[in-house]
C-alpha cells in the first residue's frame, strides 16, 4: 500500500482522556504502522511531556474556565507554528473537531492543496448552552460548526445516529459512518482480568458491582445515576458501584453521595491509565451504567463489551442505537424507578447476564487495526480521486 503521512487535528490530547482522544491516539498509532508518517496536532498542556510512539505538534493555548482540564486553542497566535507545518508533507488531513485545531486544518487543507476529512464526535451544543448560556450566541456558535463541516471534502460520523445530531444542528450534506474501534483484545475468558479487577477493587465476588468510567461532568446525567443508587441498594445490599474519571462535577456528585448516605456503598477512582488495569476493572463490573443523554457514539461501551461487561443505557439517547435490549444490553425508560429495576432484574439472573455480555462482545467491538485498514482503504480512494 502507497505510504501516506496524515495530520490528526483536535482541540484535545493526552493527558486529558475522554474518546476523542482515544479514538485520535489510536489512528495515530496504526496509522504510523499501516499507512506511513502521522502526526497529532493539538493545544499545549503545561507540565506534560509526550512519550507516544508518533510525534506530537502542540500549539498555544490557554485554559478554559468552564470547562477544565480542557483548554483553548490560540494556533493563530503561535509564531512558531506555521513554519513547523510547513514542513511536514501532509498528503490528508482529519479534523476530529470543528474549533481551533478543525479550522487549523482546513488552513492547512487550503494552503498545501491537500483533502480535509472531518468527523463529527459530540453533541456540541449542550457544551457551548452551559458555557455561553445565551442561546443566540450558542446558535450562531452551531451555525459555525454546521460551516466548518460544509467545508470539509468528506464528513465521517462514528455511527448512524451521531449523523441526526449533525442534521439536526443544519448540516445537510453528505457523510459516511466510519466506526470506532476499541483497543483491548477481545478475551474469550474474562476470568484472570475479573479476578485482578476484585483484588484491585477489593470486591470479591459476593458483591455485584455498577461501573462508570468516563467524565464526571452532569452533562452525562451522573446526578441522575447516583439518586438511582439507593432503589437498587435496597434490594440489593450488597451491590457497589464504582466511579472512575474527573470532572469538574467530581466534588459535587462526592457530596451528594454522601447526602444519600450511600458513600459507604460509591468509590470514587481518579483517572486510571494503565489500559490493563482498565481493562481488569470492565471484566469486574457485573453491568456498566451509562445513564447519558449527551453522548453520541462512546467508546467506554464498547471497551466495556469487549470485556463481556454490558451495559444498561436510556431508551432513545443516540448512544442505545446499537444496543438491542437483552440481547447485547439493556435499555430502560429515563426515570429512576425503571433504571433501579432494570438493574435489579439483570443481576437477578447470572447466566442471562453472561449470554448478553458475550453478545455485546460479538456485535459491539472491532478492533482499531480492523477499523484503521478500512480507515486506510478510504484514505487512498479519497486521494486517489482527489489527483485525478
Amino acid at each position: 500500500m502507497k505510504k501516506v503521512t496524515s495530520g490528526l487535528f483536535n482541540d484535545g490530547y493526552l493527558p486529558i482522556i475522554d474518546g476523542v482522544t482515544v479514538t485520535v491516539r489510536n489512528y495515530a498509532y496504526w496509522l504510523r504502522k499501516k499507512l506511513g508518517p502521522t502526526y497529532v496536532v493539538a493545544p499545549f498542556v503545561p507540565n506534560y511531556k509526550d512519550n507516544d510512539p508518533f510525534p506530537v505538534i502542540r500549539f498555544l493555548s490557554i485554559p478554559t474556565i468552564v470547562r477544565p482540564p480542557y483548554r483553548i486553542g490560540l494556533p493563530e497566535l503561535d509564531m512558531r507554528l506555521p513554519s513547523i507545518l510547513k514542513k511536514r508533507e501532509f498528503d490528508i488531513v482529519h479534523a476530529h473537531s470543528p474549533f481551533a485545531a478543525g479550522k487549523l486544518a482546513l488552513r492547512v487543507s487550503k494552503e498545501k492543496h491537500i483533502p480535509l476529512i472531518a468527523t463529527f464526535h459530540s453533541k456540541y451544543r449542550e457544551d457551548l448552552a452551559r458555557a455561553i448560556m445565551i442561546k443566540p450566541i450558542v446558535d450562531d456558535q452551531i451555525k459555525r460548526i454546521v460551516d466548518f463541516y460544509y467545508s470539509a471534502d468528506h464528513v465521517w460520523v462514528p455511527q448512524e445516529s451521531v449523523a441526526r445530531t449533525l442534521r439536526e444542528y443544519g448540516y445537510k450534506g453528505p457523510y459516511d459512518v466510519v466506526e470506532n474501534g476499541v483497543d483491548f483484545e477481545l478475551p474469550e475468558n474474562i476470568a484472570p482480568y475479573r479476578a485482578r479487577g476484585a483484588d484491585y477493587l477489593g470486591l470479591p465476588e459476593e458483591y455485584l458491582v455498577g461501573l462508570f468510567i468516563g467524565q464526571h461532568i452532569l452533562e452525562k446525567n451522573l446526578e441522575f445515576l447516583l439518586r438511582t443508587l439507593p432503589l437498587v441498594m435496597d434490594e440489593l445490599p450488597n451491590f457497589r458501584m464504582i466511579f472512575v474519571g474527573k470532572g469538574y462535577a467530581k466534588e459535587s456528585l462526592i457530596a451528594l453521595a454522601q447526602k444519600l448516605d450511600i458513600s459507604d456503598r460509591v468509590v470514587f477512582h481518579d483517572v486510571i491509565y494503565d489500559r490493563e488495569l482498565l481493562k481488569a476493572i470492565y471484566a469486574r463490573a457485573d453491568l456498566f451504567l451509562f445513564p447519558s443523554l449527551y453522548d453520541n457514539a462512546p467508546l467506554v461501551l464498547r471497551e466495556a463489551a469487549a470485556m463481556k461487561t454490558p451495559a444498561v443505557l436510556i431508551k432513545g439517547s443516540t448512544a442505545a442505537e446499537v444496543i438491542q435490549n437483552g440481547e447485547n444490553g439493556f435499555l430502560c425508560q429515563a426515570d429512576n424507578e425503571d433504571f433501579a429495576q432494570t438493574i435489579v432484574r439483570a443481576l437477578s439472573d447470572r447466566e442471562a447476564l453472561a449470554r448478553i455480555g458475550a453478545n455485546a462482545q460479538r456485535t459491539l467491538c472491532r478492533t482499531w487495526e480492523s477499523i484503521i485498514d478500512e480507515v486506510a482503504q478510504r484514505y487512498h480512494s479519497i486521494l486517489d480521486h482527489w489527483t485525478r
